[in-house]
């Protein structure tokens, strides 16, 4: 059967695609962003042909993938710093220009897929990063309100300029006295909003906890009994990693998650250019957080901490978030909870 290979350029409204038979493009036209539509026009004028297919991973996620594979399509979803491209593509880019770009490097072999989650984790990672997003809103809105303090020139009393705000402080803001209605309204405004935003975290985080325990039980208490590991990083590794069963091996993990280094190396010499870009970076930061937890109630971590802790301050933390990485990559393989008692007894 004759081998069809096609190159997407996906935007929200329009694709750019490109038809290729071997090494000759049949075929380049822009339309609708319609899959059905894509599948259509291929099984009308080239009905014979075994598909392949591929897109740069963007903003459209993962459901032009699952469309296209639902009709019998080979499909590559492709991290767009993964191709190649030559000085010529760098500057002249169009949407013509890339999509054919695809399809060659597809027809040549030279591209390799990333992983697609199922349904399930990309909506159970959907909820974890809409918990991270009302996080990072609660502390914009927070800051919204000491920057309008400020502005106004009200200092803020000493008992309640900490990390958390309680009902007082709240009260506090409320009874505050403005010259004119417009500042109280912008002020209670931005109160209502605060509040609003912390109802909707409480509820995520609720809801995600719940979920966790009755989809996940098994992993999220295997990775529990590890020193150091919370809910929400277990949570946050089982959202983003999926299943860590899929990786062969620890290094494989380390570099999906981020927790290796940049290297460069040429004529005989290397270079370290600290950790790769290229990461997990919400999860990463999770592990670095558990791991300072972890090397507190764990004698083996403590004992590694102890012994190199002239050095770079950095890197050392670093290397402990990736040894518990690694204890979370034993402890879900071998189905076997940590046993810290036992650590503690042979320390």
């Amino acid at each position: 059967m004759q081998q069809l290979f096609i190159g997407l350029d996906v935007h929200k409204k329009t694709w750019a695609v490109t038809i290729q038979e071997e090494h000759l493009v049949v075929k380049r036209f822009t339309m609708e962003a319609n899959a059905a539509i894509l599948v259509n026009y291929i099984q009308k004028h080239f009905p014979h042909h075994q598909v392949q297919c591929c897109y740069e991973s963007c903003c459209c996620g993962y459901h032009i993938y699952h469309s296209l594979t639902a009709a019998g399509w080979q499909v590559l979803v492709v991290n767009p710093g993964d191709i190649a491209r030559g000085h010529k593509l760098a500057v002249c880019k169009t949407d013509k220009i890339d999509s054919t770009h695809l399809a060659q490097e597809l027809a040549a072999g030279r591209l390799t897929g990333i992983y697609i989650p199922s349904h399930e984790q990309e909506q159970f990672r959907s909820l974890f990063r809409r918990r991270n997003d009302l996080v990072k809103n609660i502390r914009r809105i927070k800051c919204s309100i000491k920057s309008m303090l400020l502005y106004y020139g009200i200092v803020l009393p000493k008992k309640y300029d900490t990390i958390t705000w309680s009902k007082e402080m709240l009260q506090w803001l409320g009874q505050q006295h403005w010259s004119y209605t417009p500042a109280t309204t912008a002020m209670h405004s931005r109160l209502a909003e605060l509040e609003f935003l912390k109802t909707q975290f409480l509820q995520v985080s609720k809801e995600l906890r719940i979920y966790t325990r009755k989809n996940h039980r098994q992993d999220y208490y295997l990775l529990r009994s590890l020193p150091g590991v919370g809910p929400l990083t277990a949570i946050g590794v089982l959202a983003e990693v999926g299943d860590i069963r899929r990786f062969k091996g620890i290094d494989r993990l380390s570099a999906y998650v981020g927790l290796v280094p940049a290297v460069h190396s040429s004529g005989g010499r290397t270079y370290t250019k600290g950790l790769t870009r290229r990461s997990k970076a919400l999860l990463r930061s999770y592990l670095v957080e558990a791991a300072w937890v972890a090397c507190k109630k764990d004698p083996v971590l403590m004992q590694y901490y102890q012994e190199r802790k002239g050095g770079d301050h950095k890197k050392l933390i670093v290397k402990l978030a990736a040894k518990t990485l690694s204890r979370m990559y034993h402890v879900i393989k071998t189905g076997e909870p940590y046993q810290l008692e036992k650590v503690k007894a042979l320390a």
